[in-house]
């Protein structure tokens, strides 16, 4: 489980094709990793396989490389990080579990006062868990709904700490990008479709 507060931005080291599934090679500023610990890269949840000075490895099957960009990524890219939340851990985003639902793509990016706004086109089953106001994940980072202009776009607002500290602010129009959905629209959804199905 995450809460969409990256605390790290990593950067790839290597891409390697591996048994159908790929092993990413990443630096990071984290002291203490283990193997076998879950970290969020770019919003997808992965074990860590491998530990080095400064960097990990992760593993991602053949499913992950179906659902997610990662087949895409390359040496030098960079990528949003976040450790396991543990007991205690303060809450600051929302809950997160770490599955890409989908993946989106930035239609536009703009300033308006002190905030960027992106309009992202998301797939429906994104769509139809989401709310104005409510929560979304974008390669990671838990952010606000701050519009549904039409249908098939969601608009976030990023705030200049996001834009500094995050991927998001190098994101331009065309980008691709991880998301996933409010668990707890996942679930309403999920009550509401199955109360159909059986009425």
């Amino acid at each position: 489980m995450f809460t969409g507060i990256v605390t790290a931005v990593g950067e790839v080291r290597s891409a390697e094709p591996v048994e159908g599934g790929l092993d990413l090679q990443i630096t990071a500023s984290y002291r203490g990793l283990t193997e076998g610990e879950s970290i969020a890269v770019a919003g997808a949840c992965l074990t860590v396989t491998a530990v080095g000075e400064g960097w990990f490895q992760v593993h991602c099957v053949a499913t992950t490389l179906e659902r997610t960009r990662f087949a895409e990524l390359r040496s030098g890219a960079r990528v949003n990080l976040e450790r396991a939340v543990t007991a205690g851990t303060a809450l600051g985003g929302h809950l997160v579990q770490g599955h890409v639902d989908a993946v989106g793509t930035v239609v536009s990016v703009r300033q308006q006062s002190d905030a960027r706004l992106l309009d992202l086109e998301v797939p429906d089953e994104v769509e139809r868990v989401t709310i104005p106001l409510g929560s979304i994940t974008v390669d990671g980072v838990s952010l606000t709904v701050n519009a549904m202009p039409r249908h098939g776009i969601i608009q976030v607002s990023l705030v200049p700490y996001t834009v500094a500290e995050t991927t998001l602010g190098s994101l331009v129009e065309g980008n691709r990008v991880h998301l996933e959905g409010d668990v707890i629209g996942k679930y309403v959804s999920a009550f509401i479709m199955r109360r159909e199905l059986g009425s």
